[in-house]
């Protein structure tokens, strides 16, 4: 199944602002995360399909991941 990742930010240091992927059936947000070789300890907002998920959520055919680090400003 295919589905695009946007990287927002300093995450771009780990692939393409925008991309569509090939995963198999049952992928998690978790296996998206690892593809791009994201470290575990990155802290990150996950979105899919513009709602909050964490990393278990298996992903469909057509989803849309957006990864941003946490912004903060004042």
């Amino acid at each position: 199944m295919k589905i695009t990742v946007k990287l927002f930010a300093t995450l771009r240091d780990f692939g393409p602002k925008y991309s569509e992927i090939e995963i198999k059936e049952g992928s998690k947000l978790y296996d998206v995360i690892k593809h791009f070789k994201i470290p575990d300890d990155f802290p990150l907002i996950r979105l899919v399909n513009g709602d909050f998920a964490n990393n278990d959520y298996e992903l469909k055919d057509g989803d849309i991941v957006s990864l941003f680090p946490p912004i903060a400003g004042g």
